[in-house]
């Protein structure tokens, strides 16, 4: 099934854009928006992905060769290229990328100098949102312009925090941050749920993670943590996510169960 079958095939009156947030690196954003939209798919949900991380590792982690795209995200965000035109199929029927390459790097320099430069994400977003039951926007690790396009154009907020020693640096600036999008640019910007990631039950750490950011988010962490799984880890090599590279494995099934959840919380 390709995007232009769905576009003819399907409409939603109500879709979420969640982006995927957290200013840390290595925290599982990427690994979150690959194997949440794969699990969701699988769930017979129909996902975009908008990869707008230059590092790309969305994009690579479905199997997309970057070297063969002509257009992504930055002709999006800077070249008023038609986003319908770069969204590709991946290895799930039902889950679309609007991909990113390094060349998105330059954006965050050149959409200083643009016209309303912190919607210009959340005009594209609505163009194309009813084509889909979730629109996942994976953020890059910091707060520039690209993140705050993402706020903008969002509904809520998706963030995965690790399990390890300061998991919570940096989720204060960050909802700060959301407060001020909130305040000034979107008020209807709200967290939809924390993953708890890279989690290991035979740790001390793990646990005490847990509990504090328990006593941080309350009710917002999902129930669902994402153990710490070498097929998890292995999976973007093979360019799939975990739930079609090792099905039976416990990162397979941890994300088909937070997509279960994440249906039922939306």
């Amino acid at each position: 099934m390709g995007f232009q079958d769905v576009k003819r095939g399907f409409t939603n009156r109500d879709p979420k854009v969640l982006a995927i947030i957290n200013q840390k690196g290595g925290v599982g954003k990427s690994t979150t928006a690959i194997n949440l939209s794969a699990a969701l798919g699988e769930a017979k949900k129909k996902v975009l992905v908008i990869d707008l991380d230059p590092q790309g590792n969305t994009t690579s982690g479905y199997g997309i060769e970057k070297e063969d795209l002509e257009h992504d995200m930055y002709d999006v965000l800077l070249q008023d290229f038609p986003i319908e035109d770069v969204i590709v199929d991946t290895v799930e029927d039902r889950v679309f990328v609007a991909p990113a390459t390094i060349q998105l790097a330059g954006a965050e320099i050149e959409l200083v100098s643009a016209m309303a430069r912190e919607s210009i994400l959340k005009n594209v977003v609505e163009k194309i949102k009813d084509e889909f039951d979730y629109v996942f926007i994976d953020c890059p690790p910091s707060l520039g312009l690209l993140t705050i396009n993402a706020l903008v154009a969002s509904d809520q907020l998706l963030i995965p925090i690790q399990c390890e020693y300061y998991a919570l640096e940096g989720v204060t600036k960050l909802i700060e941050s959301m407060k001020m999008v909130k305040s000034r640019l979107n008020p209807s910007l709200a967290i939809f749920g924390v993953v708890m990631t890279m989690y290991d039950t035979r740790t001390t750490l793990s646990h005490q993670v847990v509990k504090e950011c328990e006593n941080y988010f309350g009710q917002q962490i999902f129930k669902t943590y994402i153990p710490r799984n070498v097929k998890i880890a292995e999976a973007p090599s093979h360019g799939l996510p975990v739930t079609m590279y090792a099905r039976m494995s416990k990162g397979a099934s941890a994300y088909t169960k937070l997509a279960k959840e994440v249906i039922r919380r939306g």
